[in-house]
């Protein structure tokens, strides 16, 4: 991982882009992370990994509430408003 300046990011952002090709870019103010310059295929990666954790869940709280006894019906009243 790459660690620069926000100024050295402002000045030289065609060099920072080409870099975050290579691996994350973190962009520093203030001896602060800021931000994180990544490649459009790391972010998609990222966000996969995110989509499938939620999903397996998703799949764990409702395989838990079906042990527990929780049909649609039952949701489906839990869920009811009166209006």
């Amino acid at each position: 991982m790459r660690y620069i300046s926000a100024t050295e990011a402002k000045q030289n952002f065609a060099a920072a882009l080409d870099a975050a090709q290579r691996g994350p870019v973190v962009i520093r103010r203030q001896a602060r992370d800021q931000a994180v310059l990544i490649s459009p295929q790391e972010y998609d990666r990222l966000r996969g990994m995110a989509v499938a954790d939620f999903e397996a869940f998703c799949d764990r709280v409702g395989a838990e509430a079906a042990v527990q006894g929780l049909t649609e019906r039952k949701l489906a009243a839990l869920l009811k408003t009166d209006a």
